[in-house]
């Protein structure tokens, strides 16, 4: 494949974009396959129901680590050598999952999980560099939406192995797939970048906190990171539970496909870089958490009709990810030279609220039922809407 110029100043191969797309979708999937799969690991560790989310938020938790301790290393080293061998270690860390044969050592391999899943925000940070000031809101808007197809595939992949194998076989064809990923990258991406002198390491990782003090921005649109994915989170980790126990109990492959919906994520992330491209990013925020908000109607109402719950899936992963999309899109204008930190001080916060949210709903979901979740989720999102109020990015 063409290298593309490092300079930033041309225009993005599309296949190119097309792999980054790919590789980031099925990196972060990682993170998410435990989502639907939460009461088959449950009752192979002997898990309670209102411990379980402690899964996937190991996985968040290991992501926040990555996020401060790894991203950062994409403004210091070559990203191609970063990007690589995170995704090879990632293979590895996947076999620990799907070969673990007591609690600790699945939470520690979780914690390796997404730890090592951060090569996602490294590759989006790597595709900005590259791709020209006039059409990195659109790179960024299309990369997302391959993360978004990501965890889409991740839960309906988690699910339908599940039921035909077991949910091991999720994690071990998972690990086959990084190494693959992993060699196409190493022949696709450039070697040679442009970067400011070095700093190093520790006083990288200090720069981030710089940032956060000197940046409104950034500080802004991390707090809407962590309240929007805290939401997000507060959904997908707990909503296996009721659908898999009676009345409806179904399967994890068809708790798997709701997943689908996830697709009007992908679509709102692409346009919504378009918007941001165009200076809409704070009225784009301001309708997509009024949409969030929105949602938790129709999905309280799941005990009673299916059709609400779709429509509420649909209105979560779009108003989610069009935030998403947003908030990228302006952070990566405030430097050029330090946007590997700005997305890994960014995406600490949602690493936080994705944590939160999954231990939050389980804990819930066992003590007041689905109403009790669906008012959690109502809670954030408001919350989410009422900060967005009073601030100005």
């Amino acid at each position: 494949m063409h290298a593309p110029s490092t300079t930033g100043r041309g225009s993005l191969p599309r296949s190119l974009v097309g792999l980054f797309a790919v590789a980031c979708g099925l990196a972060v999937a990682n993170v998410y396959y435990a989502q639907p799969l939460l009461d088959a690991i449950a009752t192979s560790f002997g898990i309670g129901h209102g411990m379980v989310g402690v899964v996937v938020a190991a996985a968040q938790v290991g992501y926040g680590l990555g996020l401060v301790l790894l991203v950062p290393l994409g403004d210091l080293v070559s990203r191609r050598a970063l990007v690589v061998t995170q995704l090879l270690l990632s293979g590895a860390a996947l076999v620990v999952v799907g070969t673990a044969t007591s609690t600790v050592v699945l939470l520690v391999g979780m914690v390796a999980v997404g730890l090592l899943a951060v090569v996602t925000q490294v590759l989006v940070a790597f595709a900005a560099s590259l791709a020209a000031p006039d059409e990195r809101g659109r790179v960024v808007g299309i990369i997302t939406s391959g993360v978004v197809i990501g965890i889409v595939l991740a839960r309906i992949l988690a699910g339908v192995l599940t039921d035909l194998v077991s949910w091991r076989a999720v994690y071990l064809t998972a690990a086959v797939l990084a190494v693959v990923v992993a060699g196409l990258l190493r022949r696709a991406l450039p070697g040679r970048e442009q970067r400011p002198a070095s700093i190093g390491y520790w006083r990288t990782l200090g720069s981030m906190l710089t940032l956060f003090r000197t940046e409104p921005v950034l500080r802004s649109r991390a707090t809407l990171a962590l309240l929007t994915f805290a939401s997000f989170s507060v959904l997908w980790s707990s909503l296996v539970l009721p659908l898999s126990a009676p009345p409806w109990s179904l399967s994890h492959g068809a708790v798997g496909l709701f997943g689908l919906v996830g697709v009007a994520g992908a679509v709102a992330a692409a346009y919504a870089g378009r918007l941001a491209d165009r200076g809409r990013g704070r009225a784009t925020t301001g309708v997509a958490l009024t949409l969030m908000l929105a949602c938790w109607l129709p999905i309280g109402l799941t005990r009673y009709w299916f059709g609400a719950l779709l429509v509420g899936l649909v209105l979560l992963d779009l108003a989610v990810q069009a935030v998403h999309v947003t908030s990228q899109s302006m952070i990566y204008t405030i430097s050029a030279e330090a946007r590997s930190r700005l997305v890994g001080g960014y995406m600490v916060f949602y690493s936080v609220g994705s944590a939160t949210g999954a231990i939050a709903a389980t804990a819930v979901y066992a003590w007041a039922g689905w109403t009790g979740v669906c008012l959690l989720g109502a809670a954030t999102s408001g919350t989410a809407l009422l900060f967005w109020a009073v601030r100005p990015h």
